[in-house]
């Protein structure tokens, strides 16, 4: 590793650091003493990333740009570092969900059986490209490399129940079915 490759490596992390300065949260919050404190049992240890980030999910509900800036200081990691785990696994969201939450695996199995079909219909039907909520707030649609049920695929997972073996004309009638189960009640 030359010198030159080192200060740049510093400098990105300077400029990593200064990005989350700013976000103090508000520590008589319940929520946020619990994240605190999760760190704090861990020593602040950069490996306990994805247990933080689980508890700020499971916490508020999603994990905001905020939420990443303090758990990056805190861990002393890199922000884009928090914001490629939030961002690369479907169980993190960065957004407030919707009352419903449909997750599409994009995985081989699934894309070859049709899963590809449905992101373009979901399109189409409801304006929606993955992780994205409609402007209603009733749905949330999210893809997932792989949920690893392959033997199953294609799958879907409608507010955390996973459907599988379906056709993609008998997906749309479901997905339709479930929307519209809850405009009934």
């Amino acid at each position: 590793m030359t010198n030159a490759t080192i200060t740049t490596e510093t400098k990105e992390q300077e400029k990593s650091r200064e990005t989350c300065k700013h976000f103090v949260p508000d520590m008589s919050d319940k929520r946020w003493k619990l994240v605190a404190a999760t760190m704090k049992k861990n020593n602040y240890n950069p490996r306990a990333l994805i247990e933080v980030l689980h508890v700020v999910q499971d916490s508020f509900g999603y994990i905001d740009y905020d939420a990443m800036a303090y758990v990056a200081r805190e861990l002393k990691v890199p922000f884009s570092k928090v914001y490629g785990v939030v961002t690369f696994y479907h169980g993190f969201m960065s957004k407030p969900a919707g009352e419903h939450t449909l997750v599409l695996c994009t995985g081989t199995a699934c894309y070859v059986k049709g899963n590809d079909q449905i992101t373009d219909w979901l399109k189409e039907r409801f304006g929606l490209d993955p992780n994205q909520t409609t402007p209603d707030n009733k749905l949330s649609f999210m893809a997932a490399r792989c949920v690893g049920a392959c033997g199953l695929a294609p799958v879907m997972i409608l507010d955390g129940q996973i459907v599988g073996k379906l056709s993609v004309e008998e997906m749309k009638a479901k997905i339709e079915e479930w929307l519209s189960d809850d405009n009934n009640q």
